[in-house]
């Protein structure tokens, strides 16, 4: 198939440049992925619309205040401030994996011509220095973070939320307030990840509880969000599209809960695109399914593909926000409910003034 496939219109004014005032005070469409029937509900009758018995997954990853900005070693002013005047623009986007000695990253750097291996790079004061270790294509950089007593700490203190490129903040404030707690889900634990994940922004501790008080069952998983969520597609068809691996770990209490779901043939619902690619990772790599921890690249898209990806294992219904034209999570949540439903669902969602992207409203699929 081909990218163009998967193209819709949609107006700059749908898109969310903030999330609603009230945490869970979203719209959502239904839709019918058999049928492609759709209804217009919202996110507080989620409850409702499962039935007692339903697993419902999670993503608990946390997003990193990974953006950070940064000057080149030798220039005689170093950056002062975490906020960015003409500096150079550091997004980090995975940890490599390798010795507890080192601190190594991929990153996306911009602009990318002026950073090349064997360079320092200078965070806020140096506070942080990092080193240039190798340079890929599209502005990828590998990184090598001098040692220093709190890593984390030090990146809590002068990085910036990742807001995607649709989110117009000014340069002077790359983040408010109200992006450091709405950028976040409420569930959010396990530190990592490069973006949120969006579908699980509508949860609320009172929806949960909800949730519970109904009967349906709550697990979590934890997929970091890396580099192919920031990276357009740059190909001409679906067949050629390969995503970058990005981390995940399932958990004993989890799998035994997917298990046992599975034998008692109750539904499973993923929150979100990444909740569903690591399920159905797993029940492609995984006889037996069991605690452990990995990474995934797979890619999920209508048709004939080489890992038969339209074909879904685990995950019976999916909680999804509305997603760009023509990207990788459109194409997963074209393979799931079909891809003429998904876009006449989209048509809908346009007419109906849904807010679009990762602060806007969602669609929950059966």
């Amino acid at each position: 198939m081909l990218v163009s496939d998967f193209h819709y219109d949609l107006p700059e004014d749908l898109i969310a440049q903030h999330p609603p005032a009230v945490r869970g005070a979203s719209r959502m469409m239904t839709l019918d992925r058999r049928t492609g029937a759709f209804t217009d509900r919202l996110f507080i009758d989620l409850p409702q619309l499962l039935r007692p018995g339903d697993l419902l997954i999670l993503n608990d990853t946390r997003v990193l205040p990974a953006r950070l900005y940064a000057t080149r070693a030798g220039l005689a002013t170093q950056p002062k401030s975490p906020t960015p005047t003409g500096q150079i623009e550091v997004l980090l986007t995975q940890r490599l994996a390798n010795s507890e000695a080192r601190n190594d990253w991929s990153a996306l750097v911009k602009p990318a011509k002026k950073v090349q291996p064997g360079e320092t790079l200078h965070f806020a004061d140096s506070a942080l220095t990092a080193q240039i270790l190798s340079a890929g294509d599209h502005g990828e950089r590998t990184l090598r973070f001098a040692p220093t007593e709190n890593f984390y700490a030090a990146l809590n203190r002068i990085g910036h939320l990742p807001l995607p490129p649709y989110i117009h903040r000014p340069k002077s404030q790359p983040n408010t307030p109200e992006d450091r707690a709405r950028y976040q889900t409420v569930f959010a634990r396990e530190q990592g990840s490069a973006a949120a994940p969006t579908a699980g922004l509508h949860f609320t501790p009172e929806v949960l509880e909800a949730l519970t008080a109904r009967g349906i069952e709550i697990a979590y998983l934890t997929l970091h969000v890396g580099l192919g969520t920031f990276q357009p597609v740059r190909v001409e068809r679906t067949e050629d599209i390969r995503l970058h691996a990005e981390p995940y770990t399932l958990s004993a209490a989890t799998a035994e809960a997917i298990n046992k779901a599975i034998r008692e043939k109750r539904r499973i619902f993923a929150v979100g695109t990444t909740t569903t690619r690591t399920l159905e990772h797993i029940a492609r790599t995984q006889t037996n399914i069991a605690a452990h921890s990995g990474t995934t690249s797979l890619f999920l898209s209508p048709g004939p593909h080489a890992d038969q990806s339209h074909e879904f294992k685990i995950v019976q219904g999916l909680l999804t926000n509305f997603h760009l034209p023509q990207s990788t999570l459109l194409m997963l949540v074209s393979a799931f409910a079909d891809r003429e439903h998904t876009l006449a669902a989209y048509a809908h969602a346009v007419a109906a003034r849904y807010r679009f992207f990762s602060y806007g409203d969602c669609m929950l699929i059966t």
